[in-house]
């Protein structure tokens, strides 16, 4: 493969598949089934040679290709990776084969259209992590609401269609804003350069010299799109309802990347377009996302639905990547960028989980279960494992991004003060109550009711295949995390170093 090339045979991989999924006959499903795995296999393949021909020790964009697209615009097909993006690529290409996988029972009606849907959506994210033109990234945000729309509206549950819209017009009103953003930098590079653009790289040269007036609205525009995404407190309302009637794969997916891209978003836009801005508003970003680490915890330590409980951790979880992105350091934007993998890890891996169970029982609420470890010991062994991760309990992955994050807001001179992280670290200890309690009312104990004897059996082969390999990345990074840290470190000093050409004080 030409080098670059690769991440255009990359991205069309899945757009091609799915395409090829539609001339399947509907009433094969096996086969539908097994193309479908096959298409997201060869991306994670090719996502594979991408990482072992990437320099780490270059910050800049590698394997960029550029193609001039529509030409009164002077918009270029554009695309290329970073560390930041890598890693996200990687964790992209990674879940939706063994999301895939994980339906392989429970999506038993239009399996074509699912399949279909899944292929592009995989394309959507893998398109918005890879564009380096504003304008191309923009058409992968927006193309990528129409599958989740249906994955949710179809195959969800009683109330999809009310999750599904609020998803929509939630995601629909931060992007038009965002548009517009768009649309006033690339006029504004026309006035300073002579050529209407919406290249990412060169609008990083142009856009923090806009005025601090017009900077920190270009700035709200663009936060705003991706805070609703994240999902940042106050405006994470559309992801419980999402979460809870998603089917399986659908919440596995949105945990694992869709809300990445809300993250992503700010490290690649927020910061380097609109420096000063970003150190303005951080200290109020900052807080409002500790309150919604501390939210989304004590919102999930009363809830009676496991699904539910899960979908309001991420609220809690994400605080602590926009907290990291917003202390303005190496170790803090480190931690950032490493939670995010983390997080798609082991919350994917606690969808998974709960999905595998409400299969066989199709019920969700804590109250309903008691003493399954007597029935099931691989599965409450699992979810064990799963829940320490999630808690970030160290050896596993999810204390390495928090230890990060705390530590570099602690020392950072942007926040300027301790508290954040005082009451940031609540946040770990709310986490193992409301993960403990929910695993101990639901594993431990005496078996509450009978019908569980007959209703649970043990996790399958297949269900073993899907959860082996993310248990093997949930260790691997909690025991040696520089081998995903050393893939970031160039491009997260790199940023800061561009940033603090305009914001001194973060050098």
């Amino acid at each position: 493969m030409e080098s670059s090339n690769i991440l255009t045979y990359l991205l069309f991989t899945p757009i091609i598949g799915s395409i090829l999924v539609l001339f399947l006959k509907k009433d094969n499903e096996k086969f539908i089934k097994w193309t479908g795995l096959f298409i997201s296999l060869i991306a994670f393949v090719i996502s594979l040679v991408v990482y072992a021909g990437f320099n780490s020790a270059s910050p800049g964009f590698q394997f960029t290709h550029q193609t001039l697209w529509i030409e009164s615009l002077n918009v270029s097909y554009f695309v290329g990776v970073d560390g930041i993006s890598l890693i996200l690529v990687l964790l992209t290409t990674f879940l939706t084969p063994l999301t895939l996988l994980s339906t392989w029972k429970a999506i038993d009606k239009n399996v074509k259209m699912f399949t279909f849907s899944m292929l592009l959506l995989e394309a959507g994210m893998l398109g918005v992590f890879i564009s380096l033109d504003l304008f191309l990234f923009y058409i992968f945000w927006e193309a990528m609401l129409i599958p989740m729309y249906f994955i949710i509206g179809i195959w969800g549950g009683e109330r999809r269609i009310y999750a599904s819209v609020k998803f929509f017009l939630y995601t629909m009103f931060g992007s038009l804003l965002m548009l517009v953003a768009i649309i006033w930098l690339a006029v504004y590079a026309a006035n300073q350069t002579g050529a209407f653009s919406t290249n990412l790289l060169e609008l990083y040269k142009v856009a923090p010299t806009i005025t601090r007036d017009i900077q920190n609205w270009m700035f709200l525009a663009f936060f705003l799109s991706f805070a609703i995404k994240v999902p940042l407190f106050p405006l994470h309302t559309w992801l419980p309802d999402a979460h809870v009637e998603a089917p399986t794969a659908g919440s596995v997916i949105l945990a694992g990347v869709l809300l990445k891209m809300g993250t992503y978003g700010l490290v690649r836009f927020n910061l380097p377009l609109f420096p000063q801005s970003a150190v303005q508003y951080a200290p109020i970003i900052s807080a409002l996302a500790v309150i919604g680490i501390i939210y989304g915890a004590l919102v999930a330590m009363v809830q009676p639905d496991m699904k539910k409980l899960v979908a309001y951790s991420s609220v809690s979880h994400l605080g602590f990547v926009v907290l990291g992105i917003f202390a303005f350091n190496s170790e803090a934007l480190q931690g950032a960028v490493i939670q995010m993998v983390n997080h798609g890890l082991s919350t994917g891996a606690l969808f998974l989980l709960v999905g595998a169970i409400y299969e066989r029982t199709h019920r969700r609420d804590i109250a309903y279960y008691g003493g399954i470890a007597r029935i099931v010991p691989l599965y409450s062994t699992i979810l064990m494992i799963v829940s320490l991760s999630s808690i970030g309990l160290p050896g596993l992955n999810g204390f390495i991004g928090e230890f990060l994050i705390l530590l570099g807001a602690f020392k950072s001179e942007v926040l300027g003060s301790w508290w954040y992280v005082v009451f940031a670290a609540t946040g770990v200890i709310f986490a193992a109550v409301y993960l403990l309690w929910m695993y101990q009312r639901v594993v431990f104990g005496e078996v509450k009711n009978p019908v569980l004897k007959e209703q649970l059996t043990d996790l399958n082969q297949r269900e073993m295949i899907v959860l082996i390999p993310i248990l093997i990345f949930i260790v691997w990074i909690g025991v040696y995390p520089s081998t995903f840290l050393h893939m970031t470190q160039s491009s997260v000093d790199s940023l800061l170093n561009q940033i603090a050409e305009y914001v001194p004080l973060i050098k």
